[in-house]
């Protein structure tokens, strides 16, 4: 029988908290790494986005703040992305109790950040830019930081951050404990770890990259022209989706485009405001929007569960980029749809790719019907209901920890699981499911979007 939270040490409260929220049984890194972190130690984890990492650092530093003065906060976690820390953020403030929680990055203005430092701030979670700008200021000093998180290492090094990381670990106290979660543990990682962590006990759990076998996957030829309305056929069939585009300007007239085929999608990227882009990931989690199109930057601080299907608009850099913006869907042991739009100067560099991750998946004409077939996730409505004026983000599924009786997306299936379905590469496989004729948009509508491009436009 697995360890209750209660069996690896975690407080009383904190359990009560999280059982409100249905949840009640460790992941596999919590498990694994809170005994060690609550006993005070260093730790070095090595997990996957979406593993649950964020309850297994955030119990122990919970449990273990101290009050904090203004300005000094006591316990730290530096995050690489905004929308990573907004999540931290709003995670650790739902089983917090009396400790004061607060964020600060950049891409919003210093009131809120300053007004919550002067009156004291116990955790402070922060992005490295916005967190050296306050010190430059005196708004607040890192001396008496005794316990710091470095989430996604691997992430803040990817972006050029671990030059900022080792000044802010520089000014915190010289004893403290420090605990590193990372996808993966070398390079520039295994350096932070050598230099800044005392004897730290190391726990992995998982593949260092996303199992992106989970998936089903279809590499469709595409002309320039048909791209987009080909992109409004596969997240009709099949959502919710991120669409990932390269470019932030392709972003916007990509989230334009759908928006005219019928399909409600938000676009998040570097240039969007922190307003647009906490209410462009509110909506998508909350189900207000089919598809949120971004950019691989802007992806990066994306955590949601539920994501039934990604779509490669634009093709990734390379193979590693094919791999973690496929590991947006498929999470957690659900099933999930990627969709490849191939051009026809594209197909040699996407056979490339295949060979590296592990796919032999052939080039075939677009079919959206057979997206459905494909997809495990259940047919859903549009969240048609306005926002509340006062959501911020905080309410949104990414990175919460649900009762494993449900979904990726928190809702029960409505698919029974039996028969048989196609594959990618017309293999049978298990779990068909006759299509319910509603959610989504209308059936008509994505009837005469597929009647559009096969008479119109190929």
């Amino acid at each position: 029988m697995p360890p209750t939270f209660a069996d690896l040490g975690v407080p009383e409260d904190i359990c009560r908290a999280l059982n409100k929220r249905g949840i009640t049984e460790p992941f596999e890194i919590q498990a694994a790494t809170l005994t060690d972190a609550l006993a005070g130690k260093d730790v070095c984890g090595r997990a996957p986005t979406g593993s649950g990492k964020t309850i297994a650092f955030g119990i122990p530093l919970i449990a273990s703040a101290e009050r904090a003065q203004p300005k000094r906060p006591t316990a730290l976690v530096l995050a690489p992305t905004r929308e990573l820390a907004d999540q931290i953020c709003s995670e650790l403030k739902s089983f917090a109790g009396n400790v004061r929680v607060a964020a600060v990055y950049g891409g919003v203005g210093y009131g809120p950040q300053l007004k919550a430092l002067r009156q004291g701030v116990d955790v402070l979670v922060a992005c490295p830019g916005r967190l050296e700008d306050l010190l430059a200021q005196g708004e607040l000093k890192l001396s008496e930081v005794t316990t710091v998180v470095l989430d996604e290492a691997d992430r803040m090094a990817d972006m050029g951050f671990i030059p900022a990381v080792r000044r802010l670990l520089d000014l915190t106290a010289p004893k403290r404990q420090t605990v590193l979660f990372s996808a993966t543990l070398d390079g520039a990682v295994a350096k932070l770890t050598r230099d800044y962590q005392n004897n730290p006990v190391r726990h992995e759990v998982g593949e260092e990259t996303p199992d992106i076998t989970l998936a089903s996957h279809v590499f469709w030829k595409v002309d320039r022209a048909e791209r987009a309305n080909i992109t409004a056929e596969a997240v009709n069939a099949v959502w919710p989706a991120i669409v990932f585009c390269r470019t932030r300007h392709g972003s916007d007239r990509l989230a334009k485009q759908l928006g005219r085929a019928g399909i409600k999608a938000a676009a998040i990227h570097g240039g969007r405001s922190q307003r647009q882009r906490t209410r462009a990931l509110a909506d998508f989690s909350n189900g207000r929007v089919h598809a949120l199109v971004a950019t691989d930057v802007a992806a990066r601080g994306i955590h949601v569960d539920g994501v039934a299907s990604v779509v490669h608009f634009d093709p990734p850099e390379d193979h590693k980029t094919y791999v973690h913006r496929s590991g947006r869907t498929a999470r957690a042991g659900q099933g999930g749809v990627v969709v490849s739009l191939l051009q026809k100067d594209q197909e040699r560099d996407a056979i490339r790719s295949q060979k590296k991750v592990g796919l032999d998946e052939p080039f075939i004409q677009p079919d959206a019907g057979a997206l459905r077939d494909l997809s495990p996730a259940p047919e859903r409505e549009l969240n048609t209901s306005p926002a509340p004026p006062e959501e911020s983000g905080e309410r949104r599924g990414g990175g919460q920890q649900r009762n494993r009786s449900r979904n990726g997306s928190g809702q029960k299936s409505r698919r029974s699981g039996s028969g048989q379905s196609r594959s990618a590469n017309g293999k049978s496989r298990t779990n068909k499911n006759k299509r319910s004729g509603s959610g989504g948009p209308k059936a008509q509508n994505r009837k005469a979007r597929r009647a559009h491009l096969q008479t119109g436009n190929r």
